[in-house]
């Protein structure tokens, strides 16, 4: 038999289409609306598609019957609209879906049309999408109607079964170096079913210990060179394919800064450490085991940023930062031979974080060449030489200057808490968390557990005084007075320079800035231990909803209502 071959719809930079190739498929041709996306397939398989609306295909059978006739159908329709992380998971799915079905209705033709050669199709999304799409399509529901009269078949066909033939695969089990769990649904014709690839990596080494460990973050960015060494004509080999073995001058998209600035690592150090209602994460990442997801951004402010701390020795500014794209390239399976075409970091970073990892579609494909009768793939089929002819090459070999803080835009809005103990957090915030709305003063306010809808209260200005008394009879709480009211308080501004500095994300001596604040709070408040370190309020109502509290959390209360009291009363005047 000759190479069985494949299309690839919302083909993005290929990571689909390449599992494929190392399993000695041919790729024939990808579809994409994105030019990027387009240009970097066509580069790394040799082929010249263009650009293509892939709705275009909801209403024009005359343009699905161009497509060319293969064995296997992959696709991975745009997961943003279904992702969690989208507004929380609330963003609106109608588009999604038709995407969706617009990829299934290519597939219902391609598989029932006269004489057809379809063996297998696969779609890959992330997990959320399994809970919005049908359990089972018919033709009518794919806008075929016609189409199946026409070729003899009943409208109320069943022609695509998700229910049954899907399932969530983490790609750490498959040899990538990232625990990214994904949706795939698929089916091999002849079998009817989709038949799940066997594991070949446990994240879990102890309990499965017939299969190779999962690669580790460390084992990839150890066996990279650092992005900060100088231009060298020695060999690398690749940190996954070790056929792989070219110039360090050939690697593209590595030897650049991607510091971050202060503000940036620090928000995210903040939204890993110390959420509002979600758990602890590593900060910077855990190299001892798998990395997490890897995202279309790649930016350094968020909870889901990845971190690594610099290899540049620097404090504060670029003390930390992100991956380098080839460096998130090589944990989601590329070879450091495949090449991006986007122009910027951000074009590239979104063509990598939004690919399918070739170790997972590695994986199906070798299911597909069983079914087939096709010997195994003893060795991978890899492009083992770079070609990075016409590629826009991120290598700058320099060091970064920190002087272009970012800023954030008038208004926006700050909350930040110092810590969270006994399932409760005091909050330092420019708007009224309770319902969200503008304030124009800063609030002092506590929460009670986890995620929305938990209990909220704000706390008028000058409560503090309420709170003093009882502080004043915990161990060291008169010198914690003291030290609020005697250093501390000296850093507070008023309320409009303290919204000023914020969004510029600098400090302006004496003062500090806002985030500056709630941090400093927490050092002095760690500074104070106790023999007993709960207090129990015996119907005190300073925390309604709690009866035992942490005696921390009465520091928080009482510095936090002494910052807005302070700013406040200063823009009062």
């Amino acid at each position: 038999m000759t190479k069985p071959t494949v299309i690839d719809f919302f083909c993005g930079a290929g990571g689909f289409s390449e599992g494929f190739r190392q399993q000695g498929f041919e790729i024939i041709k990808g579809v994409d609306h994105w030019s990027p996306a387009v240009q970097t397939f066509n580069h790394n398989f040799g082929l010249a598609d263009e650009p293509r609306n892939i709705l275009d295909y909801w209403e024009s059978i005359d343009l699905i019957n161009e497509l060319p006739n293969t064995d296997v159908i992959i696709g991975s329709p745009p997961c943003v609209s279904f992702s969690n992380s989208n507004r929380s998971g609330k963003a609106d799915k109608s588009l999604g879906l038709r995407l969706t079905e617009v990829f299934l209705r290519i597939i219902a033709v391609k598989k029932f049309q006269q004489d057809s050669i379809l063996k297998a199709w696969f779609m890959e999304n992330v997990t959320n999408s399994l809970n919005y799409l049908a359990r089972h399509y018919k033709f009518r529901n794919l806008n075929l109607y016609d189409w199946a009269k026409q070729n003899g078949y009943s409208p109320d066909k069943v022609v695509i079964s998700i229910e049954g033939n899907s399932m969530v695969i983490n790609s750490a089990e498959y040899g990538s170096a990232q625990a990214r769990k994904r949706a795939i649904t698929g089916e091999l014709i002849e079998k009817g079913a989709f038949i799940i690839p066997p594991k070949t990596h446990s994240i879990n080494h102890q309990v499965d210990q017939d299969l190779l460990p999962a690669k580790t973050l460390g084992s990839v960015k150890r066996n990279l060179p650092k992005p900060n060494v100088k231009k060298s004509s020695r060999r690398i080999q690749d940190p996954l394919y070790p056929q792989i073995n070219i110039p360090l001058s050939q690697i593209t998209d590595h030897f650049y800064d991607s510091g971050l600035y202060k503000c940036q690592w620090k928000n995210s150090h903040f939204m890993k450490r110390n959420h509002p209602y979600m758990g602890r994460m590593s900060f910077p990442e855990n190299e001892n085991k798998p990395s997490r997801t890897v995202t279309a951004t790649n930016i350094g402010i968020s909870r889901e940023a990845i971190i690594y701390k610099s290899e540049f020795n620097r404090i504060g500014d670029g003390e930390y930062r992100v991956p380098t794209v080839r460096e998130i390239a090589s944990l989601m399976g590329f070879p450091i031979t495949y090449q991006f075409l986007g122009g910027s970091e951000t074009s590239k970073c979104r063509l990598v974080g939004n690919a399918v990892c070739p170790s997972v579609s590695r994986a199906l494909a070798h299911t597909v060449r069983a079914q087939l009768g096709l010997d195994p793939i003893e060795q991978l089929i890899i492009q083992t030489k770079a070609n990075p002819k016409g590629v826009v090459n991120l290598n700058t070999f320099l060091e970064n200057t920190f002087d272009n803080p970012p800023i954030k835009k008038a208004g926006s809005r700050f909350r930040r808490h110092p810590f969270k103990y006994g399932n409760i957090t005091v909050t330092l915030s420019n708007y009224d968390v309770t319902n969200a709305k503008p304030s124009g003063k800063w609030i002092t306010s506590v929460q009670y557990g986890n995620g929305e809808g938990y209990p909220s209260k704000n706390y008028k200005d000058g409560y503090y005084l309420e709170v003093e008394p009882l502080i004043q009879k915990f161990e060291g709480g008169k010198t914690f007075i003291e030290l609020i009211n005697n250093g501390f308080s000296e850093k507070i501004a008023h309320a409009e320079k303290l919204q000023k500095m914020y969004e510029m994300q600098e400090a302006e001596s004496p003062f500090l800035e806002p985030t500056e604040l709630i941090e400093e709070l927490g050092k002095i408040i760690d500074q104070f231990t106790f023999e007993s370190p709960n207090f129990k309020q015996n119907g005190s109502a300073i925390f309604d909803k709690k009866q035992t509290v942490p005696k921390k959390q009465f520091m928080a209360l009482y510095a936090i209502n002494k910052i807005c009291t302070t700013a406040n009363t200063e823009a009062d005047e």
